[in-house]
């Protein structure tokens, strides 16, 4: 990565009119170092395009750089490494969708026409929606999309770099461009933002160092032979050039590669995997672990612990190590050290998220879902305060999200909060109609007959007193314990029965919005 480092770069790199020759550029915080998650090792895929009678829809997301061969033709004209439309005739414009292999937050485009000289498009734009993996095209054209990059135009035969403003995940993209024309690669980097309810949830043990799982490189101390990233992409690598690989060290020290994990958790087991390496693998290796809980906080300064010790490799192996951890954490960052060079094929690190780790990324989820209502109304069934919780993103952490959300909640109007009862099932009741309900009321669900008709007369009796439902959190309560509750609070007066059942919903609210990632 370039950040806070001046460089020199051709101007076709960035979109400037009439720029000179050369121009020097600060590259404070570079996206190109982040994955690009439309990648086909990602499973990105182009799957419609207006036209492409030039040159394949497919080529946009080739993981090799784009050629020239001088002398090559087909039936259709010049032979072109990318995809190009014809000549439009009519009004209009042409434009491709494309799936990412992973959904994420798009921070940087770039649009690359290398090799188009004369017959690049005059400019382009993107939109995004976040729509099922297996949408099909007539629902994604029919699809709500969000603009991410307005108008803007392009240079030929370069790399035009773009900036996305947008804090929103998606799965899709649409690129336009205008009027017509050939691109050689569409390259959209960001950060991957998991549905963890399609991954099982973060309940169940996970690859903690996953690209798909959100694990990101941060920063390496070389990758001469092979990308960062290529370091926790998903399945295993299909040759040496998909591991990361650093260039023979000649002086002291040793290389290394920080890894921030897909959220905090507790380390089970690690492997290192040297598939494919053979005569460059390195000789031995340690990893180490932190947590770093100030986002702002760089984890190069942070308190760093050995996880494993130095050990022997082997080369074109896959090594697994359980008993030879020295510490499990929690940690939210790795680093691996390789001595004193070589290439790495793959890291993993089995664990298990922390509660700090799933809160986490219940904020990450809130405020990156297009639209959070569905998602907070399961949580909690008042409309109004689906409304203003999504209003109030973005939110700076768990604390921060839970804090607003109850405040929220305390002072909405008591309709709301019956309106919010009313999503509930009755303690007690055999079946109830929400998933999650069930598995709050098995203390219920699982009692006697005599214990459930006793809780069906004083759910009677309590909805005749105070003309709303019985509302407890009642997550690991057993039906007797929920039974005397209930008793308890019939003697109650009506407003501080309604002050005491919203307390009760606030409860069965924060462990919902859990539930978003934990499934």
């Amino acid at each position: 990565m370039l950040n806070g480092d001046w460089c020199l770069i051709q101007h076709s790199t960035f979109n400037i009119p009439d720029p000179p020759p050369l121009l020097l550029f600060r590259l404070m915080n570079d996206f190109r170092g982040l994955i690009d998650l439309a990648t086909e090792s990602l499973g990105g895929s182009v799957l419609y395009a207006t036209d492409d009678f030039f040159a394949e829809k497919e080529n946009l997301l080739r993981a090799s750089a784009p050629v020239w061969k001088e002398h090559q033709y087909t039936d259709r004209g010049k032979w072109m490494d990318g995809w190009e439309s014809r000549r439009k005739r009519e009004p209009g414009h042409d434009f491709a969708i494309i799936r990412l292999g992973l959904r994420g937050i798009l921070e940087g485009v770039v649009v690359d026409t290398s090799f188009f000289r004369g017959n690049y498009p005059d400019s382009c734009s993107i939109e995004a929606c976040s729509a099922r993996t297996d949408a099909d095209i007539a629902s994604l054209l029919a699809a709500e999309w969000t603009e991410i990059l307005p108008e803007v135009k392009l240079a030929g035969d370069g790399q035009n770099l773009f900036e996305i403003e947008s804090s929103l995940a998606f799965t899709h993209v649409r690129f336009h461009i205008y009027p017509d024309g050939g691109v050689a690669r569409l390259r959209l980097h960001g950060r991957v933002v998991p549905d963890w309810k399609l991954l099982g949830g973060l309940g169940s043990e996970l690859d903690l160092a996953a690209a798909e799982n959100g694990a990101e490189v941060l920063s390496c101390s070389d990758m001469f032979f092979g990308p960062k990233h290529n370091l926790i992409m998903p399945g295993r690598s299909l040759n040496m050039s998909g591991g990361w690989e650093t260039k023979r060290r000649r002086g002291p020290g040793h290389d290394w590669v920080i890894v921030r994990l897909a959220t905090e958790g507790e380390l089970r087991r690690l492997e290192i995997d040297t598939n494919h390496f053979k005569g460059n693998y390195p000789d031995t290796a340690s990893v180490e672990g932190c947590r770093v809980t100030d986002p702002d906080a760089s984890p190069e300064d942070a308190e760093w612990h050995e996880v494993l010790p130095r050990t022997k490799l082997q080369a074109h192996t896959r090594h697994f190590f359980i008993d030879e951890l020295q510490s499990r954490g929690p940690f939210t960052h790795f680093r691996l050290n390789v001595f004193p060079d070589g290439g790495v094929s793959r890291l993993r690190a089995h664990g298990i998220a922390t509660r700090a780790g799933i809160e986490s990324q219940v904020t990450k989820r809130i405020n990156s879902l297009p639209d959070p209502r569905p998602e907070l109304l399961a949580c909690c069934g008042s409309t109004e305060w689906a409304e203003r919780v999504a209003s109030a993103r973005p939110f700076e952490s768990w604390n921060d999200l839970t804090a607003k959300a109850d405040a929220i909640w305390r002072g909405l109007k008591p309709e709301d909060w019956l309106e919010a009862f009313r999503a509930h099932p009755r303690i007690g009741e055999r079946k109830p109609s929400h998933g999650w309900a069930a598995d709050e009321q098995a203390g219920a669900t699982t009692a006697g007959e005599v214990t459930l008709s006793e809780l069906a007369n004083a759910n009677r009796e309590y909805e005749k007193r105070f003309g709303h439902i019985f509302i407890v959190c009642a997550t690991g309560k057993s039906a007797d314990e929920m039974l005397s509750i209930l008793q308890s609070r019939l003697g109650n007066p009506s407003e501080a029965e309604l002050e005491i059942a919203a307390e009760e919903q606030r409860k069965i609210t924060h462990l919902r919005l859990r539930k978003l990632v934990t499934g």
